[in-house]
Parts: structure tokens; C-alpha cells; sequence
């Protein structure tokens, strides 16, 4: 997360200025979860997390990310559609994005098997740990967001 703006209804609060510890770790969870990834893999996940869980601030910010590093605006829109728009993914990027909603939604109260399974056949053990890093750090980055009620439009990359 990048700044906290206002809107018509403000934010509820400036979290980043009333926990600036929490904030710093949050940071650099963000970079060490980055580590090993693939750069598109890491904005689709975090673009299909804040779809999830409904965070404006970060769909904001990430799909404008993706765009900056040459993300398609198609593969950037059907991502809510990704299992029919199939065609549009990867096999890598099909499983990393599944793992996402099993991490992200957990109604079941468990990462389905299958899921699970399917993303480490595409992803080395060591790289299916970052990526299950980053799908962490961006849902609790969507709960900072969506709590504090962060106003998306301002941030640029």
C-alpha cells in the first residue's frame, strides 16, 4: 500500500501514521514475499486476492501496476473470469491463481487438496512457499485496506 488518500468519505483512519511498526513489517513482509516470484504472477495474485475481498484501494493499485510492467488490459479484466477465460492463463498462473481464492475465501475452513496439489506441480517447493507468502501478505494488506476504508484513485506507480 502505497498512500492513504480521501475521498467523499475519508478513511476511517490513517493507519500507517497509528502503527508504524505494523506497517514497516508489513513492508517488508511484501519484500521478502516477493522473493523468487515471477513479477506477473505476483500482480495476478494480488489482483484476484482484492477482487475477493472486495479491496478498491489495492484493485487501484495493483491492476495499475500490472498495466506498468505490460499486463494486458484483457487478461487484467477476464481475471475474475479466469477458469472460463482459461485460454488467457498459464497452467502456472492458472494454479497460482486458484491457490489464491482457496487461501483468500477459506469457506471450507481448508485448502482443498487438489488445489493445493496442482500448484506444486507448477511451482518448486521453495517458490510454492513465496507464493503462499505473497497470497498471505496481500490478504492481510485487502483487510488493512477494507478496514480502514482506503480510498482508491490517487496512487500511481
Amino acid at each position: 500500500m502505497a498512500t492513504e488518500t480521501t475521498g467523499p468519505h475519508g478513511p476511517r483512519m490513517h493507519f500507517h501514521k497509528l502503527a508504524p511498526e505494523v506497517s514497516k513489517a508489513m513492508f517488508a513482509l511484501e519484500k521478502a514475499a516477493r522473493q523468487g516470484l515471477d513479477p506477473t504472477i505476483i500482480e495476478l495474485v494480488k489482483i484476484r486476492a482484492s477482487q475477493l475481498n472486495h479491496c478498491a484501494f489495492c484493485l487501484d493499485m495493483h491492476t495499475k501496476d500490472a498495466r506498468k510492467a505490460g499486463e494486458t488490459e484483457e487478461r487484467i479484466h477476464l481475471l475474475s473470469a479466469w477458469e472460463e477465460a482459461a485460454g488467457f492463463y498459464t497452467e502456472k498462473e492458472q494454479a497460482a491463481i486458484a491457490l489464491t481464492e482457496a487461501v483468500t475465501v477459506l469457506t471450507d475452513g481448508f485448502v482443498p487438496d487438489e488445489v493445493y496439489e496442482r500448484a506444486a506441480r507448477h511451482f518448486p517447493e521453495q517458490e510454492l512457499a513465496q507464493l503462499l507468502a505473497m497470497i498471505i501478505t496481500i490478504n492481510a494488506w485487502n483487510r488493512i485496506g477494507v478496514t480502514t476504508r482506503l480510498v482508491p484513485g490517487s496512487y500511481q506507480p
